[in-house]
């Protein structure tokens, strides 16, 4: 057995072979390739395959140095497990164009791999993921080789379409929706005649048409029960088969980038409607149940141009108040109730007022619930410790005029918050109190210092949300004896010159039924119910004692003519704006 010929030799007569024009010469090449020879080209081809590896291995080692140069972190995807959903998070037109994909992707964090992350518009595309899917983004630099590999997944997998959590409805499918859609009655009808995809359309649609809070999906165990909260109200709605609930869940999970297969724990998620009027945020919490899993879809509008404080329900003495000490540089502005009172719009409401040019405003909330042009919103993030306390103290670091922080929790955040006040800040938080006199045994029970509290407090607002009457609906109440003595006793405990003014007027109040003989609400939208106190040497002598409860500060804020959420709804109700049951429901604990 002679030599094997070496691999030059086998690459000058493969050249031979591929260069020659003579049918003569390459059958004489071809007739000379022994078996020895066959197996030595498959030597060949594998050194090729060798040193194509080791040339990848180069390229990558050159693009993890421009990393490292560049302040990028690296990531060779060459045998990367990247998800169905990962790659759905952009577009494969997108990922051409930009020369980025989508790795990772998880409800805490979103990773993108960039040939060149420097690019503008390739950061643009990580803010816009970022700001849709409200979590936090990292953009890696990647080889060409690895960018090849993702797409080779784009191809092998066609019926993968990215989902976009921008989902748009159109004008005339919601005009078709508010046309059908006039009461409840007319709900079930057209839920019936809606396939899957648009049953989705069509109850956001609905709940938007009926100025719906949240939509409700509850499954039983024969039915599928459809609810929408009006006015902080449930209402059932219309009921839908168990087939089309299954479809409409996995339709719902899909939308809002959940894992379909999950059905045994809760889960969160969001996306967002380009309505006509408007984003509208869609908030979607997912929780198993007996029957099935509970959708909880929550209805965020974004557009909060027309937020007054006097739209909300704010105005005469009170009003001027709150104005007085909105003015001010420094302090605290703290709102108190139950959850679902509306402290955080009143927040909004407040610093629509403040949001000036010369005014640098940032927020701290849990979750963003309004996004507010000129204003500087973070978001907190249990998972990645960054607390309100923490949060608070990073934010101070930016230099701002005005804070908002979503709510005081704990000693760390009230005497961070404090602190803040007293250093020619404006701080405004919320605080978990039944009402405005209620904030300071509250502060004094978490720990903080009195001495601090009295200087740094401006103003405290208590505050309740009363369903509005329906004009068209509403009709003149008879009172029972019971509601006629709380409303005497109520008038008597107004400051003397409301007392002579209610008296002067004539005493008509009104009342509706829930729903109308043609199937309307009776109530439509809601106002506040409000009571402000602010600080008095009285107040801060006491509040410098640390010895005094809720009924004290109480005592000492109507003495200085606080009207208190109670009187203040009694107000509204002889305006016509709301009941007396209402005015009862919400004041009476």
């Amino acid at each position: 057995m002679g030599d094997l010929p070496s691999i030059d030799d086998l690459f000058r007569q493969k050249d031979a072979i591929n260069g020659s024009t003579d049918d003569a010469a390459l059958a004489s090449a071809s007739s000379s390739v022994s078996p020895l020879h066959v197996a030595s080209e498959e030597t060949a081809e594998k050194f090729e395959k060798k040193m194509e590896k080791v040339s990848i291995k180069e390229k990558e080692i050159e693009v993890q140095r421009k990393a490292a140069t560049s302040g990028f972190p690296h990531i060779d995807l060459g045998s990367f497990p990247i998800s169905h959903e990962s790659l759905k998070q952009i577009s494969q037109d997108d990922a051409v164009r930009l020369g980025v994909i989508c790795f990772f992707v998880n409800q805490e964090q979103v990773r993108l791999g960039a040939i060149d992350p420097t690019r503008e518009d390739v950061q643009l595309l990580l803010k816009k993921i970022e700001q849709r899917s409200y979590t936090k983004g990292v953009l890696y630099m990647i080889s060409e080789h690895s960018f090849e590999r993702v797409m080779e997944l784009y191809n092998t997998l066609p019926h993968i379409k990215p989902i976009s959590k921008d989902v748009e409805i159109d004008p005339t499918d919601l005009e078709n929706v508010q046309a059908s859609v006039q009461d409840f009655r007319s709900l079930q009808t057209s839920i019936e005649r809606a396939s899957t995809t648009d049953l989705v359309t069509f109850l956001l649609g609905a709940g938007l048409k009926l100025d719906a809070s949240d939509v409700h999906v509850e499954p039983e165990a024969e039915k599928t029960t459809v609810r929408f909260r009006l006015d902080g109200m449930l209402h059932d709605a219309a009921t839908v088969t168990k087939d089309n609930y299954h479809k409409l869940l996995s339709r719902i999970k899909l939308l809002s980038s959940l894992k379909i297969n999950i059905t045994d724990k809760p889960q969160d998620g969001r996306f967002t409607i380009n309505a006509p009027s408007g984003e509208v945020d869609v908030r979607v919490s997912i929780m198993p149940t007996v029957y099935g899993e509970g959708i909880v879809m929550r209805l965020l509008v974004q557009n909060r141009e027309g937020l007054t404080l006097d739209s909300l329900g704010l105005h005469g003495e009170a009003y001027e108040i709150l104005l007085n000490e909105m003015s001010r540089s420094n302090g605290m502005i703290i709102t108190t109730g139950p959850t679902g009172s509306g402290k955080t719009t009143t927040l909004y409401a407040i610093m629509q007022l403040l949001n000036k040019p010369d005014v640098k405003i940032i927020t701290l909330e849990d979750p963003v619930e309004y996004k507010m042009p000129g204003i500087n919103q973070s978001q907190i993030d249990h998972a990645k410790d960054y607390t309100f306390a923490k949060g608070l103290k990073s934010i101070l670091r930016q230099d701002p005029d005005i804070a908002m922080v979503g709510e005081i929790r704990d000693l760390e955040t009230a005497d961070t918050a404090i602190q803040a006040s007293l250093t020619g800040h404006l701080i405004l938080s919320t605080l978990h109190t039944n009402s405005a006199a209620g904030a300071i045994p509250r502060f004094l029970a978490m720990g903080v210092k009195p001495f601090l509290l009295a200087p740094a407090l401006n103003a405290v607002i208590g505050q309740r949300l009363v369903r509005r009457l329906s004009e068209k609906a509403r009709v003149q109440a008879t009172l029972t004896d019971e509601q006629q003595k709380k409303v005497d006793d109520i008038i008597a405990s107004m400051p003397q010159k409301v007392q002579d003014k209610v008296k002067k007027q004539p005493h008509v109040f009104y009342t509706a039924p829930e729903y109308t003989e043609n199937g309307e609400l009776g109530y439509k939208g809601r106002i506040g119910i409000y009571e402000i106190f602010t600080m008095n040497s009285k107040v801060e002598k006491s509040i410098m004692s640390g010895n005094i409860s809720e009924y004290d500060i109480g005592a000492l804020a109507k003495e200085q003519g606080m009207l208190t959420m109670a009187q203040d709804g009694l107000l509204k109700a002889l305006d016509g704006l709301t009941s007396l049951e209402e005015v009862f429901r919400v004041t009476e604990m």
